[in-house]
């Protein structure tokens, strides 16, 4: 039962919306429903680009002098709203209240789909699209898509380059304060998050949410082909693209296909020995960009991604997605041939050369080939003798 005390009928019949899922006032545009006025009024500036309010710090504007207000505590540090048990201090009441949610355990908004509960009708919102598949947040450069607004602009820093948030200890610069905080806690060791079950206590909020899954054998996400379950959604992801057989990129060298521009450039540096990324630090070079920033870490020594198992940490998702497959068994990568099945796709490539008879690098000096390019890279030692 709700409990919660209004102040006049009008202020009691938004919030029954809450609970019956009401939403009268609609969009002229869009056709978007909303259960009271006034946010309706907010999305309407959306469609017209109205933003009348500006902070004088950072010229950053806002539709809503509230949110003005908000913002500017940023600038000024300042977080006049307390957790009244732990003492926990927040820059606005909303994630007072949401943080205050972590002690009592309420979790009062249900999934109609999935039945799985939420402390607020945002995170349920943004739950639902995963069952509806709805994306509404779009980059305005490339026209990407994203169901949540804040990784729309995460997003939008990749064009712009801004990395505006430097650590105060080491000098990395993140592009947001929000992972800031979360690297700042690899400095400090301190682990916010608490496990409520078997109170092991985590760095990242997203890790604990990931660790409750082991608790409730909760697998949340699906694949829509063969309807096989995953606990995170990454892991559903790099799924997926066992079912996607379209390949339209060609290498014009070795006639290997690829499913994407960006990975049929990065091979093609494999014929040419182009290595265009450079380290900063030791100048060692390579042929793409995520194997540089991989590189980075061995400077910095971050490892930055705990398993929630064994506490073995890694310095990339990737790398940790990989290793949670030694606990849980999956080995979502089958060969076509054989059904032989590995855990990660690298492993399976290597493997459908042996039906294949594949040697896709050769040596330009004796033209013997290789399988693999690291063995190749071993052949060249026997001519630089």
């Amino acid at each position: 039962m709700c409990d919660k005390i209004l102040n006049n009928a009008a202020s009691l019949n938004e919030h029954q919306r809450l609970h019956t899922g009401e939403h009268p006032y609609c969009c002229d545009v869009c056709n978007k429903t909303f259960s009271n006025r006034s946010s309706l009024k907010v999305h309407v500036r959306v469609h017209s680009g109205e933003r009348s309010y500006p902070c004088d710090v950072c010229h950053k504007i806002f539709k809503r002098l509230e949110h003005l207000k908000v913002h500017q505590r940023i600038h000024t540090g300042e977080r006049p709203y307390c957790c009244d048990v732990c003492n926990k201090t927040f820059s606005d009441r909303s994630s007072m209240k949401v943080h205050q949610r972590l002690h009592t355990g309420e979790h009062s908004y249900p999934c109609d789909v999935c039945h799985k509960t939420f402390r607020d009708t945002g995170y349920l919102n943004v739950h639902k699209r995963v069952h509806t598949g709805v994306r509404p947040y779009c980059c305005n450069v490339c026209s990407k898509s994203f169901s949540h607004r804040s990784n729309m602009k995460r997003h939008l820093l990749v064009h712009t380059g801004g990395r505006s948030y430097p650590c105060d200890v080491c000098h990395k610069t993140f592009r947001d304060t929000g992972s800031l905080n979360v690297h700042q806690h690899l400095h400090t060791g301190v682990r916010p998050y608490c496990c409520d079950v078997c109170n092991k206590t985590f760095s990242e909020r997203r890790c604990l949410r990931r660790h409750h899954h082991l608790h409730k054998g909760e697998r949340p996400y699906c694949c829509d082909v063969c309807n096989k379950t995953f606990s995170n959604r990454t892991n559903m992801k790099n799924h997926m693209s066992v079912h996607i057989e379209e390949r339209s990129y060609l290498c014009d060298v070795c006639q290997k296909t690829f499913k994407r521009l960006g990975h049929l450039k990065a091979h093609q540096r494999l014929h040419t020995g182009e290595r265009p990324y450079c380290c900063d630090l030791c100048n060692k070079t390579f042929s793409d960009k995520g194997k540089l920033k991989v590189h980075m870490l061995v400077h910095t020594r971050e490892r930055s991604y705990p398993c929630d198992v064994c506490q073995k940490t890694f310095r990339d998702t990737g790398t940790l997605n990989v290793h949670m497959r030694v606990h849980t068994g999956e080995r979502p990568y089958c060969c076509n041939v054989c059904n032989k099945t590995f855990s990660d796709r690298s492993n399976m490539k290597k493997h459908l050369r042996v039906h294949a008879g594949e040697h896709s690098y050769p040596c330009d000096m004796c033209n013997k080939t290789f399988r693999q390019p690291q063995y190749l890279e071993l052949h060249y030692r026997v001519h630089s003798v």
